[in-house]
């Protein structure tokens, strides 16, 4: 037992605790925290409620038996599960309960003589921190529980096999159980056993995985995203919303504030509004309002929305569904800003100059009414067709013809709205909207130039749109295109992200920064040596900006060379990630940079609202003190599970693009290679998007060497070359959509291997009883 720390009567600090926990070689619960400190019974009563607000805080989580641990770290005696043992024998297991945001560690067991522990057993063990790592000692083996893998049911003659949902998983398993499972369905199944004798049984049948909203069902349970709420959260969600707005907001419901959102939105977080600036000192610039729903309000610090949301980290957006950060009730109504409804919003004032560099900025609580939500589609078309109007020719009085009317784009800029004069027969009441876009585009001419003139890196990099009927099941599947409209709003959003932070740092308060650093020089070596094969100098000695990649991509003039070059610097970039700590935004080519306007979905932006709301003093559902010294922890907790919902996003997408090409296998399309390694290269289809593999065995009857500096691959005897961004027809030869992966052939006459007995035998699988080539098994049924 710990002896009594020697220190002045009352409570104990909160970094106090934290180090008692951490020191302690015995779980550490109230009883032995107090005895520690030597505590009175009325200082006791005291405690108990300091636990619960670092609790709440995130600061510590409790154990089995009520002792505590640090949060993010593993209690001193729980209970563990083995989820792998390595080739080198090594077990590795992690903790049964784990509620914190943070992914679960793995720690390695230290298992006792003839112990053999094997996948899905379970122990009660005593863990220590090592190094970088935990160490477990098992103390009793438990009744075994489960691990689970997510797959589809084949048959091959009499035995059942699961096939992983992983495009790297090669190992299939033998189904010892397959329940109430049919062959081609996909389950989650209990893994048994140690290599290489490892079965699995059927747990659960999640149903066609070919069937729509399945395949963005296999990302959330691979990766375990949580997709339903608890009715705690479900509860105070309802009853938080039926909270009234408050009293002591600006009340901007006169102003025609618009929302511009993709058509598909599932929620409206932020709505802008812009009109020429009547204060002499900035003449010819412009006022605007970024108004963002006034999530803080609702979702305050400890609360249970608050901790299902920190675990959750952000929303999670498949072409099917999204996985909320917060419950319907809040994202989808009482704080989505929707057309003619009153709503609780945080506004960000903005004074931009006619240079479009931001003059001043403050920010209120505020209650506000939308004008309109629009689709980019719809406003750049309103916006489009009255600019067309402008040049259109008039007929002058007495009934003279006259010339076209021109008007430059500095003409149309001068224009806060339409003129009445040219108001044309057909016009409705949606000469309003016109009246509250035009200055929009306006003032976004000014920011744009800004945006020039900061010259932020510049890569061209298009979106996949998935299309669904009202079946889920899939109509096309095409690059978004990218509108003016799309650059506003974006160029919007970056000015208030920026005053955010920029104010919070005025205020000297603690700020969750969006951090992109620039890129290390491993990465740069790398790509000198990359320009070098195309003839592009690249000095290291610069000093490196984003204009810098950008100057290098205005050197390439040959198109096909463009798109992988562009890729090469992509990948020459470091992943961004939200931190208290500043390192500015290199892709931005900003000095402070912080996310604000997408609180429904973003936790980080939620905690930049609350910063805000304490430094301003707007009321309640301000930051606390246990928030802002877990910053760090948080951020790094957010950064990893924004990295989780992108790979689900990207995952769910192959996997519908695999199931739109499944109709095409067998079809010779145009392909570009988008990377190469020694086993052959990938290409995507062109304008469709989905990753495929070539295989260098099968590109043709020569040995091709892999070229390391150039990553090519070289035919040793005809010099043909396969470089990324390369354009060539391929043969689609298998779309696996519950994988994802494509596999391509070459077509014959391009170095294709026609020797049709050394082709591989195809795999065929009983899908619903009836026998199915793997290589059509997404098409239609």
């Amino acid at each position: 037992m710990p002896k009594p720390i020697k220190r002045t009567p009352g409570l104990p600090t909160r970094d106090q605790i934290l180090a008692f926990i951490a020191e302690s070689d015995v779980p550490a619960g109230k009883r032995e925290i107090a005895r520690a400190f030597g505590l009175t019974a009325q200082d006791k009563i005291l405690l108990k409620a300091l636990l619960k607000d670092m609790a709440d805080e995130g600061l510590i989580d409790s154990a089995p038996g009520r002792a505590f641990h640090k949060m993010g770290g593993v209690p001193k005696v729980t209970v563990l599960r083995i989820v792998d043992v390595d080739d080198s024998g090594n077990i590795w297991a992690v903790p049964e309960r784990w509620e914190a945001t943070t992914p679960a560690p793995k720690l390695r067991v230290r298992e006792k003589k003839n112990g053999a522990l094997g996948v899905g057993d379970r122990v009660l063990a005593r863990t220590e921190e090592a190094g970088q790592g935990w160490i477990a000692h098992p103390m009793k083996t438990l009744p075994k529980g489960e691990e689970l893998v997510l797959g589809v049911l084949r048959q091959e003659g009499k035995t059942l096999w699961l096939q992983g949902v992983e495009k790297k998983e090669r190992r299939e398993f033998q189904v010892s159980d397959a329940g109430e499972a049919q062959v081609g369905d996909l389950v989650l199944a209990e893994m048994a056993g140690r290599p290489p004798r490892m079965t699995v049984r059927v747990t659960q049948v999640l149903g066609d995985p070919f069937a729509p909203r399945s395949f963005s069902l296999i990302a959330i349970h691979k990766l375990g995203i949580p997709d339903v709420f608890s009715s705690e959260t479900l509860d105070e969600a309802v009853r938080v919303a039926a909270q009234p707005l408050g009293e002591k907001r600006e009340d901007l419901r006169h102003l025609p504030i618009v929302a511009i959102d993709p058509a598909d939105a599932r929620d409206h977080d932020d709505a802008v509004w812009a009109a020429p600036d009547d204060d002499p000192s900035n003449d010819g610039g412009w006022k605007a309002i970024v108004a963002i729903a006034d999530v803080s309000f609702y979702v305050r610090p400890g609360s249970s929305l608050d901790r299902e949301a920190r675990r959750r980290g952000n929303s999670v957006y498949f072409p099917d569904r999204v996985v909320p950060m917060l419950p319907e009730s809040l994202s989808a109504e009482m704080c989505s800003l929707k057309e003619g409804v009153d709503r609780a919003a945080l506004a960000c004032h903005l004074r931009i100059g006619k240079d479009g560099a931001l003059k001043s900025w403050r920010f209120t609580r505020a209650v506000v009414r939308i004008a309109a939500n629009l689709a980019y589609e719809d406003a750049q078309a309103m916006v489009d067709a009255h600019h067309a109007a402008l040049t259109a020719p008039l007929p002058l009085a007495g009934g003279v013809g006259g010339g076209p009317v021109s008007a430059g784009d500095d003409e149309v800029e001068a224009r806060p709205s339409p003129n009445p004069s040219r108001k044309r027969e057909g016009d409705s009441g949606s000469d309003e909207i016109l009246h509250a876009l035009l200055p929009l585009w306006s003032c976004w001419h000014a920011l744009n130039k800004a945006r020039t003139a900061r010259a932020p890196l510049d890569l061209d990099l298009p979106e996949r749109r998935v299309m669904l009927d009202e079946k889920g099941r899939i109509l096309s599947v095409a690059p978004r295109e990218r509108l003016d409209a799309h650059k506003l709003i974006e160029d919007y959003m970056i000015a208030a992200n920026v005053a955010a932070a920029k104010a919070l740092e005025a205020k000297k308060a603690p700020v969750m920064y969006r951090v992109h650093e620039q890129p290390g020089r491993e990465k740069l070596v790398a790509l000198k040596d990359y320009l070098k094969t195309f003839g592009i100098e690249f000095a290291l000695g610069q000093v490196v900006q984003p204009r810098t990649f950008n100057h290098i991509l205005d050197k390439v003039i040959d198109r096909d060379e463009r798109p992988q070059i562009m890729e090469q610097v992509l990948r020459t970039q470091t992943q961004a990630y939200y931190s208290p700590a500043n390192m500015g935004h290199f892709g931005l080519a900003l000095g402070s940079y912080g996310h604000f306007t997408s609180p429904i979905r973003r936790y980080a932006d939620l905690l930049v609202h609350r910063a805000l709301v304490s430094a301003y003093d707007l009321g309640p559902g301000g930051l606390t003190e246990g928030e802002a010294a877990a910053m760090e922890k948080i951020g790094e907790s957010i950064s990893m599970l924004e990295r989780r919902a992108m790979e689900a996003e990207r995952d769910t997408i192959d996997r519908y693009v695999a199931a739109y090409l499944s109709e095409k296998v067998g079809e010779v399309l145009e392909t570009r290679i988008t990377g190469v390694t020694n086993f052959g290269f990938f290409a995507t289809v062109e304008g469709i998007g989905g990753d495929g593999l070539m295989p260098v065995r099968d590109i043709g009857g020569e040995y091709f060497r892999f070229d390391e500096a150039s990553r090519t691959l070289i035919g040793d005897q005809s010099g043909t070359v396969y470089a990324s961004g390369q354009k060539l027809p391929l043969r689609l030869a298998e779309a696996n959509p519950v994988s994802g992966a494509l596999r391509f052939e070459m077509v014959e006459g391009r170095g294709a291997r026609v020797d049709s007995d050394e082709r591989r035998p195809k795999r065929v699988i009983k899908h619903r009883g009836r026998p199915t080539n793997i290589r059509h098994q997404g098409k239609k049924r």
